[in-house]
């Protein structure tokens, strides 16, 4: 028996049979961002829509925060072809994930997870008492 090599258009364990087969039957490859998530497009306009859907299959967990902002423009039909990801200025940061709830989240000085002492203020709030 032949042997086939997977598609790896279409190896994602966490996608569903249904997604797998739309992408196949009515959604074309767009491109791939520097995350490894996959962007799609319907092959027809969708009717009552005018235009062409557009969709990401993810890298991973679907977390839409993984979504750069040159696909995300494209995605939200705000430029017709994505940008390019390649032209970075010099003050630019690299997209994150939002990481709201993780180890690595943001936490400042007195927030309960960091230990819950804050350094006081001039106008330090005071309760009032009848």
């Amino acid at each position: 028996m032949r042997q086939v090599a997977p598609d790896p258009l279409l190896d994602s364990a966490a996608m569903s049979f249904f997604s797998r087969l739309t992408m196949r039957l009515s959604g074309r490859a767009i491109g791939t961002d520097r995350f490894g998530n996959r962007y799609f497009e319907s092959r027809a306009d969708m009717p009552g829509y005018g235009r062409k859907r557009r969709w990401v299959a993810y890298n991973g967990a679907p977390d839409s925060t993984t979504v750069p902002a040159e696909w995300h423009a494209w995605l939200h039909h705000t430029t017709a072809a994505p940008l390019d990801e390649s032209k970075r200025l010099p003050w630019q940061l690299e997209h994150q994930r939002n990481l709201t709830g993780t180890p690595l989240a943001w936490r400042p000085k007195g927030a309960d997870a960091m230990g819950g002492a804050r350094l006081p203020t001039a106008g330090d709030y005071e309760a009032w008492t009848p």
